[in-house]
């Protein structure tokens, strides 16, 4: 049988607006194109990857910062950003890898929960591989992968149409002290981690990101096609 194909596009360490920029690029791109039940021969869309390159807090559509926190934390020299997705603030920066799967979900034969499930299953196995074996999904409000109650990869997506963006944000040698100053997706209690804080040695969003994409691969059943980022 054959699989459907997803475009791979890797940007590297970007500005967190670029990254945005080509996510609405490639939504217009599928909601422009007629649905399919026929994934085996179309392209189910396209996974985006980048590593931010300066600290930024995002909302998401249930909100989570006030005016005031906001202009707080941009006296910290951080962006403050209104998204899409679901969920309430967390923070991305350097050393985090984010993944936004663009993706006609009828093309993959998935409903959103189990593409939800399926970014939590990327997570776990990537944690998995580096040899962290009590990572794992837990059921909502918890929704992300966790260890213990440390979280160690956020999830927060959007749907429309079948089509799916934003996606996932792994810490790979993020500085967490970037979020002691919101309350992470408005779990009170609970902490941040980091693969390399969990591993006690330093592993960059670049050696991650390899066996995140077998990861990805498997959970999903595609193949990935490798794309210019200029495209």
């Amino acid at each position: 049988m054959l699989l459907p194909a997803v475009r791979l596009v890797r940007l590297g360490r970007v500005p967190y607006s670029e990254f945005l920029a080509l996510q609405d690029r490639w939504l217009r791109r599928l909601q422009a194109e007629p649905g399919t039940e026929d994934p085996p021969r179309t392209e189910a869309g396209a996974l985006l990857l980048c590593e931010p390159a300066g600290p930024v807090y995002t909302a998401g559509l249930r909100g989570g910062l006030t005016p005031e926190e906001a202009a707080r934390l941009r006296a910290l020299g951080a962006e403050v950003r209104a998204t899409g997705r679901g969920g309430l603030a967390t923070f991305h920066g350097p050393g985090q890898l984010l993944c936004h799967p663009v993706l006609d979900l009828r093309r993959l034969r998935l409903r959103l929960r189990t593409h939800v499930a399926a970014l939590e299953a990327c997570a776990v196995r990537l944690c998995g591989l580096q040899g962290l074996r009590g990572a794992r999904a837990r059921p909502p409000p918890y929704t992300g992968v966790w260890l213990g109650e440390r979280k160690i990869c956020a999830i927060g997506v959007r749907c429309g149409r079948h089509i799916t963006s934003h996606g996932l944000a792994l810490n790979c040698c993020t500085d967490l002290t970037w979020f002691e100053h919101i309350v992470p997706c408005g779990l009170v209690g609970t902490g941040v981690t980091s693969l390399s804080q969990e591993l006690q040695r330093h592993l960059t969003v670049d050696e991650v990101t390899p066996p995140f994409l077998e990861a990805f691969k498997e959970t999903y059943k595609c193949t990935l096609i490798s794309e210019d980022t200029s495209n």
